[in-house]
């Protein structure tokens, strides 16, 4: 039995008839406007390489194209007979909050070269590395400038936290600044409640702190069993801020003069060394692995948790493919008579 994920994308496929209506009628106009012209055999005679029919397959191919797109998106699967398309397993893991400084400094470049790659795509990076390692974890994600956002609450679908990460931007959080104490604060509270779940909370920023008493927050997260882990990103000497679409414009101050910002590494440090954790630094080739052996140190929890259909019974690659061929055939395809098969006469004696 054919079961679909998400049902209510069915009813897409109430378009494909309003189509097939417009398209007829679309023909019976054309129709109509010829006949003013002249006597329709006449007309015909006029337009030797017009078709008759071709226009029809090609709809009919592409409507069933589009019905093929439609039911893929709707993820067609077939069921197991036990579960009815899911399964409980059990697992071990801790909760980690990742949470990530999206203001305008970390556009700036992550190394002494000007022309490096930003703090933001290191700080991805790394990240997106780290959630590669986890395996029964449950992983959340936090943006803060001025002010902080959840963007993912707390779960076990890594496909989801890097879609997620990949998509982070300065642009994400309207107030600038860097709020590294309401980021921490927003991330004590996303955990799961009432678990027994060890926590962690990964900071990754350039340190330049200007909101809150971040060392507070970190040590009241320490108070409660979470450890913060830091990882610094930038240099202490200092870069300047690109303009984002604006190639070799840099900010300015309010004297004209390119506005630099450094790796606040003492608030860094400190901010772990009050939450417990470790601070490292974003160059370093190390990073990932050092953090993840850090995180190792936090004994795991047994949860039970839901296991989606197994990717053999998924059947949206079928539909897929059928569309791609359909729209294949309908691109080879033209509107007027094919060459090959002008003088057979299928119908009548007009084709």
């Amino acid at each position: 039995m054919i079961k679909f994920a998400y049902p209510y994308l069915l009813y897409l496929l109430l378009i494909i008839p309003l189509l097939a209506g417009l398209y007829a009628w679309a023909r019976i106009a054309r129709r109509r406007k010829l006949r003013r012209f002249g006597r329709p055999e006449v007309i015909a005679s006029l337009m030797p390489d017009a078709s008759r029919y071709m226009g029809w397959i090609k709809m009919t191919i592409e409507l069933a194209a589009l019905a093929f797109i439609i039911l893929a998106v709707a993820r067609p699967y077939t069921p197991t007979a036990d579960t009815d398309g899911a399964e409980t397993e059990t697992a071990r893991g801790i909760e980690v909050m990742l949470c990530v400084d999206v203001s305008n400094s970390m556009l700036a470049s992550s190394t002494d070269d000007p022309n490096g790659v930003s703090r933001l795509q290191r700080a991805k990076f790394i990240l997106e590395k780290l959630i590669d390692k986890m395996r029964d974890d449950k992983v959340g994600l936090i943006v803060f400038a001025g002010d902080a956002y959840t963007q993912l609450p707390i779960t076990s679908d890594y496909i989801s936290a890097k879609m997620f990460l990949n998509g982070i931007t300065t642009d994400m959080v309207p107030t600038q600044g860097t709020a590294i104490g309401a980021a921490l604060e927003m991330a004590i509270n996303s955990f799961t409640p009432d678990s027994e779940f060890q926590k962690a909370i990964v900071l990754i920023t350039d340190g330049e702190n200007f909101e809150d008493n971040a060392v507070e927050v970190a040590k009241n997260a320490a108070d409660a069993g979470i450890q913060v882990d830091v990882i610094g990103i930038g240099t202490g000497k200092g870069a300047r801020i690109p303009i984002p679409g604006q190639s070799g414009k840099y900010m300015l101050d309010s004297s004209g003069q390119p506005v630099l910002t450094a790796l606040n590494e003492t608030m860094a440090r400190d901010i772990a060394k009050a939450g417990d954790g470790i601070y490292l630094q974003g160059t370093s080739s190390s990073v990932v692995s050092d953090l993840d052996d850090q995180l190792s140190h936090l004994s795991t929890t047994e949860f039970s948790r839901t296991v989606g259909t197994s990717p053999a019974n998924e059947l949206f690659p079928i539909a897929a493919i059928i569309a791609l061929l359909l729209l294949a055939i309908d691109g080879l395809l033209p509107y007027c008579k094919i060459s090959w098969l002008r003088n057979i006469n299928f119908f009548s004696k007009n084709v």
